[in-house]
C-alpha cells in the first residue's frame, strides 16, 4: 500500500496551521522514511542531510548573497534607481508607476529578495505617486508587482535554493534569470498603460527634461550598475565561480555604502545579525526539504506521478501545463518558498526524464510561483505593503493586481513557447 499521499496530506495540513516549513517537511520526512526502512537507519539520512550539508562550501553562496542585500539595502540606492528612471518616464503617461516597476528590477539585480524589494520600493515610492494623484489601488500593485521579480532577476535566493535541491550550477541559473527578468520590466510597464486605459485614469504628465539631466540622473545608479557587472561579469566569463562572486558582490555592496556616507558601526552589526537570522531559517529550510526529498525518493512517490501524469499525454509539453495548473491551484493556499520546497522534489526527476532542461525548470517554476506573491489570499507583496502603508486595504491591493497577473501569465506562456530565450546566454 502507498502512504505518500498521507505523507503529503499531512505536510499540507501542517503548512496550513502554521507549522513552519522547516519543521513541517523534516518531520514528515523522517517519520516517512522511518515508515518504510526503519528509524535508526532515518535519523541516520536526516543526521546526514543536516550535518553533511551544513558543511559544505558550496551553501556559503547563501548568507553571502544575504549579505550583499542587506547592505545594498542600507546603501539607500533605492532611491537613485527610483530617481533616475523617473527623470527617464516623467513625461510618459503613468510615469511614476513606470518608473517604479523599473526601478524594481534594478533593485532586484543587487537585492535577490522580492519582499525587501517591495518593503523599500513602497516607502520610496508610494508617498511620490501619491502626491501627484495616482490611486493607490495602480501605485500599490505597481510596487507589489515590480517586487516580484526580486526572486528572479540575478542573484535570486530562491534560484540558489533550486539549485542546490537539484545540483544544477547556480551560475547558469542567473544567467537564464537575466531575460526573463527583463520581459517582467517590459509586461509590467505594459500592464500600467491597460490599467490606465481600462479604469479611464487621469494622470498629470510633466515636461520631458532634456538628454543632458535625463543621463546626469543616471549617475547615481552606477554603483548599482557596476556592482551587478562586476558580479554576473565575473560569473559569465568565469573569472570566479558564483559562489566566489557571492563574496565579492558582498564586499562591492559595503563599499558602496561606505562611499554613499551611511556607514555606521551600529548598521554593520544590523546587517551581520539580519543576515546570520536569516541563513540559520533559510538552512533549516533547506535541510528539512532535503531530509523531505529522501522520503520522496523512497516511498514511490514520483513514479506514481509520473503515470498520473501520462493519463494527460506523455509529451513534455503537456507534462509542463499539468505542472502550470498544480502550481496555480498550490499558489492560492501556499506562499512561493514553501511551494518551490514542497514539489521540487517530486517534479525535477519527472521532468528531468522527459529531456527537459532543468535549468529552463528552474526558471519556470520561479516565474509561476511569482505569481503567488500577489495573489489572494497568501499573497506575500500584498502583505508586506499592508505592513508598510496600514491605510490601504489588501482588497485594493489585490484589486489593482489582475492586469499584472495576466501579463505573468503571458510571459510564462511566451518562454514556454520559445524555450531559448531563457538558454540563450547560459
Amino acid at each position: 500500500m502507498e502512504y505518500w499521499p498521507i505523507g503529503m496530506a499531512v505536510v499540507m495540513g501542517l503548512l496550513l496551521c502554521g507549522v513552519p516549513i522547516a519543521f513541517a517537511l523534516a518531520g514528515v520526512g523522517v517519520v516517512g522514511v522511518a515508515s518504510i526502512i526503519g528509524w535508526t537507519p532515518a535519523l541516520s539520512l536526516m543526521g546526514s542531510a543536516f550535518f553533511d550539508n551544513g558543511r559544505d562550501y558550496s551553501l556559503s553562496v547563501l548568507p553571502l548573497f544575504l549579505m550583499m542585500g542587506n547592505f545594498v539595502v542600507q546603501s539607500g540606492i533605492a532611491t537613485e534607481l527610483y530617481n533616475a528612471a523617473y527623470a527617464w518616464l516623467r513625461h510618459r503617461k503613468g510615469g511614476l508607476a513606470t518608473a517604479t516597476v523599473v526601478a524594481c528590477g534594478a533593485f532586484s539585480s543587487v537585492c535577490g529578495s522580492s519582499m525587501a524589494t517591495a518593503a523599500t520600493m513602497t516607502r520610496i515610492a508610494l508617498p511620490s505617486m501619491r502626491r501627484f494623484g495616482y490611486p493607490d489601488q495602480l501605485s500599490t500593485a505597481s510596487i507589489a508587482a515590480g517586487g516580484t521579480l526580486g526572486i528572479l532577476i540575478p542573484p535570486s535566493v530562491i534560484l540558489v535554493f533550486y539549485g542546490i535541491m537539484t545540483q544544477q550550477d547556480i551560475g547558469r541559473l542567473f544567467l537564464a534569470g537575466l531575460i526573463p527578468g527583463i520581459l517582467g520590466i517590459i509586461g509590467y510597464a505594459i500592464a500600467v498603460r491597460i490599467t490606465i486605459a481600462l479604469k479611464g485614469i487621469d494622470l498629470p504628465v510633466e515636461e520631458k527634461l532634456p538628454l543632458g539631466e535625463r543621463i546626469r540622473a543616471l549617475k547615481g545608479t552606477a554603483g548599482a550598475l557596476v556592482l551587478f557587472v562586476f558580479v554576473m561579469g565575473g560569473i559569465y566569463l568565469g573569472v570566479f565561480t558564483p559562489t566566489e562572486s557571492a563574496g565579492m558582490g558582498a564586499a562591492g555592496a559595503l563599499l558602496l555604502v561606505v562611499l554613499s556616507g551611511r556607514f555606521t558601526w551600529a548598521g554593520l552589526v544590523n546587517v551581520f545579525y539580519d543576515t546570520m537570522k536569516t541563513t540559520a531559517m533559510m538552512f533549516f529550510i533547506l535541510f528539512g526539504a532535503l531530509t523531505f526529498t529522501n522520503y520522496v525518493n523512497m516511498s514511490g512517490m514520483t513514479t506514481d506521478i509520473q503515470s498520473f501524469l501520462g493519463l494527460f499525454g506523455t509529451t513534455p509539453i503537456v507534462t509542463i501545463l499539468v505542472i502550470l495548473c498544480i502550481y496555480l491551484v498550490l499558489g492560492c493556499v501556499l506562499e512561493s518558498l514553501s511551494m518551490i520546497m514542497l514539489t521540487v522534489p517530486v517534479f525535477y526527476p519527472i521532468v528531468a526524464a522527459q529531456g527537459i532542461d532543468l535549468i529552463w525548470f528552474g526558471i519556470f517554476v520561479v516565474m509561476v510561483t511569482e505569481i503567488s506573491y500577489i495573489t489572494p489570499p497568501v499573497g506575500m507583496n500584498a502583505f508586506v505593503l499592508r505592513s508598510v502603508v496600514p491605510d490601504v486595504r489588501l482588497g485594493t491591493i489585490f484589486r489593482g493586481l489582475g492586469p499584472f497577473v495576466a501579463m505573468d501569465v503571458v510571459r510564462v506562456a511566451i518562454l514556454t513557447i520559445f524555450p531559448t530565450l531563457v538558454l540563450i546566454l547560459t
